[in-house]
């Protein structure tokens, strides 16, 4: 099993222990489980108030009187949802047919990650390791089948992971107590329809478990010089850069989870994985923890995001269709995923965490702030394993450690498939970017400024389009003109960084009060070109 001395490790995390050298339920858990998976008749589960009795029986069992208590409001929100909210009917299936499907799942929690350790080790010298804790600066890749990662949420609706150290390791909250009691609260009609998506999500599963692979990687651009891949970039190299700008696309409507072609989509992300998903939050990231429920179980081992770091999330299904936003966000019914497979057996919906600055008001336009989300969103956009070395010595670094030492069951080719080592490595050519107003609306940042430094940095990563929604941002009114205005001018990196760094030094200096679009290509607006820089730019025409 894995090393228990890792700084890394996962177990002081799970709710199992390792006896005769496996992962296993404590007797007393075990005995819980199997009477709940025989149904009500055995279990007397048959209601939310009796299941949160057993959650804390449950939680007793495995010794967890000693971490912080459940969220104080959560048993009225168990309760409040499952015996007012849910429908007779509704609750019904629920507690004769899903919570025993559930049990049955928790059960096979001991044998799926030891599967999962074992076919890890088989990966040994690539980027890719078993699950742990991957920590600020550890870049690394983890696999998990659905099924695990189904049954790893199943813990965390029964409030069974350890808690009392996630603080300190800077990991998010993970167990669902605190959104339950968010039932209770003045946004209680988007917190049921959270509740909804994650309830349908494990319906969904009970009935018919999916076996593709879902991967978390910690993307990582080094502060140091480094010979294993490109470091943090200074300013003079995004200033220099002679990179070609990569056709940019304005998207008047839709969301970016509907977007058609092969993309990276972007998770305008909280520094910690899925911010207020679990709490009151429930706009973009929020949403979309919701409909794709797996990737939840990132926040299990993903702490939070440094400057220089992205999360990358390939494989995960979507589970519920949605209408709405934030206090009118409503859960609408289920969704058949049709997105393809890769051949890895992840399905083709890539998605990136990134996190803005905060409120950072008129400090955006300081060199430093510019410089700072470029490169966050350069570490994302960028496919790290193109530029890594071949040399021994930068595959260990990249954070490979040992995970179990147990020989492997019959099932664990069968459960992760077949696949050769050089199968491993990811195409990413054709791959774009689709994002929109990131780290803007509550994080208060400019949406003409941003939506530059996404085209910057998807150019200077090679990426072959950047699909923009705009959200209706009225802001954005002149950006597909612009965008076609800078396309025809041939410009590159550099050079719109520059005219960004020129723009931002103006407005410290209170010399603009324009907006960056209407101030780069004037002419638009019907206004003349009266300073030096709009003069230059005019002539160029």
């Amino acid at each position: 099993m894995e090393n228990r001395s890792d700084l890394n490790s996962i177990l002081p995390f799970l709710p199992l222990s390792i006896r005769a050298s496996s992962l296993s339920w404590s007797e007393r858990a075990e005995d819980s489980l199997k009477a709940l998976s025989l149904g009500p008749t055995v279990s007397h589960v048959d209601s939310g108030e009796v299941l949160f009795d057993f959650i804390l029986d449950l939680r007793d069992s495995l010794d967890l009187y000693s971490q912080p208590p459940l969220a104080s409001r959560a048993q009225h929100g168990f309760s409040l949802f499952f015996d007012e909210f849910m429908s007779r009917m509704d609750a019904r299936v629920w507690f004769n047919e899903v919570i025993p499907a559930l049990a049955k799942l928790l059960l096979k929690l001991p044998s799926l990650l030891e599967c999962h350790y074992c076919k890890s080790n088989e990966l040994s010298g690539k980027r890719f390791s078993g699950l742990r804790i991957l920590s600020s600066q550890d870049a690394g890749i983890l696999f998990l089948t659905q099924e695990l990662i189904a049954a790893l949420l199943a813990c965390a609706l029964f409030c069974l992971f350890p808690t009392k150290d996630r603080n300190a390791n800077d990991l998010p909250i993970i167990n669902f107590d605190p959104l339950f009691a968010t039932l209770l609260s003045d946004s209680k009609h988007c917190q049921e329809n959270k509740v909804k998506c994650l309830v349908h999500y494990f319906e969904r599963i009970c009935k018919d478990t999916p076996n593709g692979l879902v991967s978390f990687e910690r993307k990582v651009l080094p502060f140091k010089q480094s010979s294993c891949s490109v470091s943090y970039p200074e300013a003079d190299y995004w200033s220099k850069s002679d990179s070609s700008l990569c056709p940019f696309m304005v998207v008047n409507s839709g969301f970016i989870e509907d977007q058609k072609y092969e993309a990276l989509e972007v998770d305008f992300a909280n520094e910690y994985l899925g911010g207020g998903a679990l709490l009151r939050g429930c706009v973009q990231e929020e949403i979309r923890f919701m409909i794709n429920p797996e990737l939840i179980i990132g926040m299990l081992f993903m702490p939070r995001m440094e400057n220089n770091e992205a999360i990358e999330i390939i494989g995960v299904e979507r589970f519920s269709k949605y209408m709405g936003y934030a206090s009118s966000f409503r859960f609408v019914g289920d969704y058949v995923d049709t997105k393809p497979f890769d051949k890895m057996r992840r399905r083709k919906t890539r998605i990136l965490a990134i996190d803005a600055l905060y409120s950072p008001r008129m400090a955006q336009y300081e060199v430093r702030c510019l410089l700072r989300e470029a490169n966050k969103a350069f570490c994302g956009f960028l496919e790290h394993s193109n530029y890594q070395s071949s040399d021994q010595n930068c595959q260990e670094s990249s954070g490979t450690h040992s995970s179990s030492e147990n020989s492997c069951s019959n099932n664990c080719n069968s459960e992760y498939g077949h696949e050769k080592h050089e199968d491993m490595e990811i195409d990413e050519d054709k791959v774009g970017i689709s994002t929109g107003n990131w780290g803007c609306g509550a994080f208060g940042g400019d949406p003409e400024i941003k939506s530059m430094i996404q085209w910057l940095a998807a150019s200077q990563a090679n990426r072959p389009f950047i699909h923009y929604y705009m959200f209706e941002e009225p802001s954005l009114e002149q950006l597909k003109q612009v965008t076609e205005w800078i396309m025809d001018h041939e410009w590159t990196v550099g050079d719109l960084w520059q005219m960004l760094a020129e723009y931002a030094s103006q407005r410290l200096a209170r010399e603009t009060k324009a907006g960056f679009l209407s101030w780069l290509v004037p002419h638009l607006n019907n206004a003349n070109c009266s300073n030096s820089l709009m003069r230059m730019i005019c002539m160029s025409q």
